[in-house]
């Protein structure tokens, strides 16, 4: 357990290392949204309160990125053997979820949405490189695509209150952990780069 927590801390500092030596300045910057996995499948492993905090904070900062005309990135887990294939309304998002067929779309079939998928070609040809993430699950999916982007060049944030994990605490401890960025913070960052 020590081990695992020492490796812990040695990549955090390490993050914070490198999120630090990234500056964008204001024209530099240019965001896209990540909504991970929060198909019908997965919603219900959620606890109900979770969810209806997740879901409100997912759609206002849906509808800041629309509102900006800045790409939104749905991303669908796809798994055949737990049923959750794209023939499938589990597959879907539930429709409390703002989001649009006209919304980009990855289908992915790793924890990272960036392993075996055409998501960085996708963020490439678009000249996106900075990464807004939100969706579940905090310590799953979301947060092995967030270390990811790291690696492919991207500057990444998470979203405060707009994740989720089987375990609310686990989700604090990462938001925590990773410096997920408030609404407002989000806004303030987003109103600068559309300048």
């Amino acid at each position: 357990m020590k081990k695992f927590a020492l490796g812990i801390i040695l990549f955090l500092s390490l993050a914070f290392t490198v999120t630090s030596q990234v500056k964008l300045e204001k024209s530099e910057m240019n965001p896209a949204l990540l909504i991970i996995d929060t198909q019908n499948a997965f919603m219900p492993m959620m606890s109900k309160e979770d969810q209806e905090r997740a879901v409100q904070m997912m759609n206002y900062v849906l509808t800041m990125f629309r509102q900006l005309n800045l790409p939104i990135i749905r991303i669908y887990h796809s798994s055949a053997e737990y049923g959750v294939t794209p023939d499938v309304p589990e597959f879907e998002y539930p429709e409390s979820i703002q989001i649009k067929q006209e919304d980009l779309r990855v289908i992915k079939t790793y924890p990272s949405a960036f392993v075996r998928t055409n998501l960085d070609s996708l963020l490439k040809a678009r000249e996106i490189n900075t990464l807004f993430l939100c969706g579940l699950s905090s310590v799953g999916c979301v947060l092995a695509t967030y270390m990811d982007a790291f690696s492919y060049d991207y500057q990444a944030f998470m979203i405060k209150d707009a994740m989720l994990s089987h375990d609310a605490e686990y989700t604090d401890q990462i938001e925590g952990m990773f410096n997920a960025l408030d609404l407002e913070t989000i806004m303030f960052m987003l109103k600068i780069s559309s300048q």
